[in-house]
C-alpha cells in the first residue's frame, strides 16, 4: 500500500511539475522558412497592398473608429473579442513591438511577453504567408501608418476560456503546418491565387469547417475539407468547392466579378463577405483577383477558362435569365396570379417579385438568384430572417460605385408572415430545405431591436 501511495504521490508530483512547465516556461517562436538579407527592404506600396490583401482594416477598426485603431466586436463560439489597436501608437498599438514580436504575432499567435493570442487572430492561415509580405506588412504599419491612441476593451471570455495559456495546447492540434507557402502543381497564375487565398486571404477561417476543437478542418488546397463550407456567427460561409457549391456552376469570369465588385450575374455579397469585398478585395489588382478565382475554380480539377477581361465597366445591359426546367413550375404559379396560391406565395407577390421576378432568378448584378441561393437554402436560417426584417446593404466598389440597398420589412411583416415568406422560398423553384417558425423570427427581430 505504501508503495502504491509513493507511486501516486510521485505521479502527482510529476502532474504538476509539468503543468506549472506548461503554463510558465516560455512558449518557443517559430523560426522564418527564409531570411532576408540584412539589407532588404519592401518595394513601394508592398506594405500596403499586403494590409489589403489580408483585410486587416475590417478586423482592426470597429464602426465608429479610426483605422486599423482596434476595438471591433468580433462573435466567437467562446464570446466576443475584442480587435486589437494595430497603430504604431506606443502605449495602446504596437508601437513598441519589434520586428519579430510582430511576426511571431503573425505566425505563432502570440504577443512580445508570450501571450497567446486568441485564434480570432488568423495565424493559422498568415503563418502560410511569405517572410517577404510579413515584414512588408511590419513596415507599413510602423512607417506609414499615424499612430492612435486607443486604449480598447479587453476581452473577457468566461472559464475556461479566459486562461489564455491553454492556448498553448490548442496550437499543437491546430498549427500543422510549417511556416512559408507550398505551391501546388498548377500554373503559375494559380498558384499565386492559391497564395492569396491560404495565406494573407485566410478564405479557410471562414469557409472550412471546424474539428471538434474549433480549429480549421482544411487549412491548405491539399487537405480534404479544405473551403468545403463553415458556420460563423449563424452565418453559413458556403463551400467553394465541390460539386453543389456556387462556385461549380459559376465561370472564372462570373467568380472574379463577385470577388472585385461583390456582386455577379448571380449573386451579391452581404455580412462579412461584404465587408471581405469592401475592405479588401475590391483593392486587389485585376491579375491577382483573377488568379484567386482561377485557382478555386480548378481546386478540385476543372478546366480554368481565363476571361480576355471582367467586370468591365458600365453601363452594362444584362438580360435577366428565364426560369429554368426546375423553377418553372413556381414560375407558372406565380405568373398566373391564383388568389388560392400559398400564402407565402401571396407575400412574395406583394413585396419581392418585383426585383427578384416570378422566375426567382434576380436581376444580375443587382438582385441576387433565390433558386438555390446559399443563404435560402443553408443550414442557418437567422440570415435570411434578419435580411427581409431589416434589409442589406451591397458595397460601392471601385468597378460598381453604386451602392445596392434592400429595404427592410420588419415594420410591414409580423412574425407569422415572415416565417410564411422564408418557408415558401426555401421550397420553392426546387429550393428544398426546412420550414422556420415564426418563434425563429421572433429570435431574429429581437435581437436585431437589442442592437
Amino acid at each position: 500500500m505504501k508503495t502504491f501511495l509513493r507511486i501516486l504521490a510521485g505521479l502527482v508530483i510529476i502532474g504538476v511539475v509539468a503543468l506549472v512547465a506548461f503554463i510558465f516556461v516560455p512558449v518557443q517562436r517559430t523560426e522564418p522558412a527564409q531570411a532576408l538579407a540584412a539589407d532588404w527592404e519592401p518595394a513601394e506600396g508592398q506594405g500596403e497592398y499586403v494590409l489589403d490583401a489580408a483585410d486587416c482594416v475590417a478586423c482592426h477598426t470597429s464602426d465608429d473608429g479610426e483605422r486599423l485603431a482596434g476595438g471591433r466586436a468580433i462573435a466567437s463560439p467562446m464570446g466576443t473579442i475584442w480587435s486589437t489597436n494595430i497603430t504604431p501608437d506606443p502605449e495602446t498599438g504596437i508601437g513598441e513591438w519589434s520586428y519579430a514580436d510582430f511576426r511571431a504575432a503573425m505566425v505563432d499567435g502570440l504577443e512580445p511577453d508570450g501571450t497567446h493570442l486568441y485564434p480570432a487572430m488568423p495565424y493559422e492561415n498568415y503563418r502560410l504567408m511569405s517572410e517577404e509580405d510579413i515584414r512588408a506588412l511590419y513596415d507599413y504599419l510602423m512607417t506609414e501608418v499615424e499612430p492612435v491612441s486607443n486604449e480598447v476593451q479587453e476581452t473577457e471570455l468566461s472559464f475556461p476560456f479566459n486562461l489564455r495559456f491553454g492556448i498553448r495546447a490548442w496550437n499543437w492540434l491546430a498549427l500543422t503546418h510549417g511556416p512559408g507557402f507550398t505551391p501546388a502543381d498548377v500554373p503559375e497564375l494559380q498558384q499565386r491565387g492559391q497564395y492569396l487565398v491560404e495565406g494573407p486571404g485566410h478564405c479557410a477561417a471562414c469557409h472550412s469547417p471546424r474539428s471538434k476543437f474549433m480549429s480549421q478542418d482544411g487549412v491548405t488546397a491539399d487537405e480534404e475539407n479544405f473551403l468545403a463550407g463553415g458556420v460563423i456567427d449563424g452565418w453559413n460561409a458556403p463551400a467553394l468547392r465541390g460539386e453543389g457549391s456556387d462556385l461549380a456552376k459559376w465561370s472564372v469570369g462570373e467568380l472574379a466579378a463577385y470577388l472585385a465588385t461583390g456582386r455577379n450575374a448571380h449573386s451579391t455579397a452581404n455580412g462579412e463577405m461584404g465587408l471581405v469585398v469592401e475592405h479588401s478585395l475590391q483593392k486587389l489588382t485585376d491579375e491577382d483577383v483573377l488568379a484567386m478565382a482561377a485557382f478555386l475554380k480548378g481546386v478540385d480539377g476543372d478546366a480554368v477558362d481565363l476571361p480576355e477581361s471582367f467586370a468591365a465597366a458600365g453601363p452594362t445591359s444584362l438580360e435577366a435569365a428565364e426560369a429554368d426546367e426546375t423553377g418553372s413550375a413556381t414560375a407558372e404559379m406565380l405568373a398566373s396570379a391564383d388568389p388560392d396560391m400559398p400564402l407565402g406565395a401571396r407575400l412574395y407577390m406583394d413585396n419581392c417579385i418585383g426585383c427578384h421576378f416570378a422566375t426567382g432568378k434576380g436581376a444580375p448584378e443587382i438582385f441576387p438568384e433565390l433558386q438555390g441561393n446559399s443563404m435560402v437554402v443553408g443550414s442557418e436560417t437567422m440570415p435570411l430572417i434578419s435580411v427581409i426584417l431589416n434589409g442589406v446593404e451591397v458595397p460601392s466598389t471601385a468597378k460598381r460605385p453604386m451602392s445596392l440597398r434592400m429595404q427592410g420589412y420588419g415594420k410591414r411583416l409580423s412574425d407569422d408572415e415572415v416565417a410564411e415568406l422564408v418557408t415558401w422560398l426555401r421550397g420553392a423553384w426546387g429550393n428544398d430545405a426546412p420550414a422556420v417558425s415564426a418563434a425563429d423570427v421572433a429570435k431574429v427581430r429581437e435581437a436585431g431591436e437589442a442592437h
